[in-house]
């Protein structure tokens, strides 16, 4: 257990900083969904917009520290990739 106040301070800041944390890779996680979900419907046009839509979400999540930017630049490669093979 945390014995000097600044160790208590930081339980309390870490589990504040953690909520938030979860909810901004929740949020990216959910706009990777929505460009999922439409690949997987093949509406090229939907799919497009989802991407242009979930790439800013997905780069705050870097800037924020939330995600590791190649693994982020890896994730929308790939989505990239599968909306342009779509006809």
């Amino acid at each position: 257990m945390a014995n000097t106040p600044q160790a208590r301070k930081r339980i309390r800041r870490n589990a504040r900083r953690a909520e938030i944390n979860k909810s901004r890779v929740s949020r990216i996680r959910t706009f990777v969904k929505k460009v999922e979900l439409a690949i997987a419907s093949g509406d090229k046009t939907v799919a497009e917009q989802a991407l242009l839509a979930a790439q800013p979400e997905m780069q705050r999540g870097v800037s924020k520290g939330v995600l590791h930017k190649n693994t982020v630049a890896r994730k929308i490669s790939r989505l990239t990739h599968r909306v342009r093979a779509l006809a």
